[in-house]
């Protein structure tokens, strides 16, 4: 339940990372204090204009600010809020498609419906199950909305050790790079690296047809442009 890979136009794989268990409950809590807290503030606020919820006449009252905006609060904050609640945002989380997309009202609907059942019926038992049995990290809502839920937290991973600068107004040369994969990829560079620290140009030149073969390319440019030329264009793709 760490991550799920989505691949690009250019049939790059990027990766999302799914937010753990422990991010959401924390997230939940956070949402439930400050429901509790409107509640609290709005029925002292109401108690102050002389309302009262036993008065037939003003339980219209109590149901439009109190238990609206309760409610509510879900939908209307993930929808106007690009997935987010206030806990979901403390917590750097966000809900999207499984394509990485934003969701439309319509999932950001069927999850809300969705958690009378996860959350409300079951005390969020059901929600926490399917949550840690799903490799996407999904509840039955963001099962039936095809949505999940990632953080937004940088987490180091393989390919942070791939970046490498690139002018904003780079053109790549060599759309086939897409063939590598991250661990291909930092097998080239450690090769390259290596290779020239050590000037063994044997190892750049096999390292260079290897490339050409695998990429299907027949490169102008000695092979050390044309090694970094791979690298750079795969960075290039890669953070698209």
């Amino acid at each position: 339940m760490d991550n799920f890979q989505i691949e690009t136009a250019q049939n790059v794989s990027i990766y999302q990372n799914v937010s753990g268990i422990g991010e959401r409950i924390v997230a939940f809590i956070i949402d439930g204090i400050i429901l509790i807290a409107y509640w609290i503030v709005s029925l002292l606020l109401l108690a102050k204009f002389g309302l009262e919820s036993q008065n037939f006449r003003d339980i219209w009252v109590f149901y439009l600010i109190i238990g609206l905006p309760v409610f509510l609060y879900y939908l209307l904050f993930e929808t106007f809020w690009n997935g987010k609640t206030p806990g979901k945002a403390a917590m750097k989380l966000k809900v999207v498609k499984l394509d990485g997309s934003k969701p439309g009202f319509g999932s950001f609907f069927v999850r809300w419906i969705m958690r009378i059942v996860d959350i409300s019926i079951t005390s969020g038992g059901i929600a926490v199950v399917s949550i840690l049995m799903t490799e996407r990290g999904q509840r039955l809502g963001d099962m039936a909305a095809g949505t999940t839920v990632i953080t937004e937290r940088k987490r180091v991973r393989l390919s942070d050790s791939l970046m490498i600068d690139i002018p904003d107004d780079y053109k790549p040369l060599y759309p086939q790079v897409t063939v590598f994969n991250d661990k291909d990829v930092q097998l080239i560079k450690t090769l390259f690296v290596d290779a020239r620290k050590n000037a063994n140009h044997n190892v750049i030149v096999k390292l260079a047809e290897k490339l050409q073969a695998k990429m299907g390319v027949t490169p102008e440019e000695t092979n050390i442009d044309f090694i970094e030329r791979v690298l750079a264009d795969y960075n290039y793709y890669t953070q698209q």
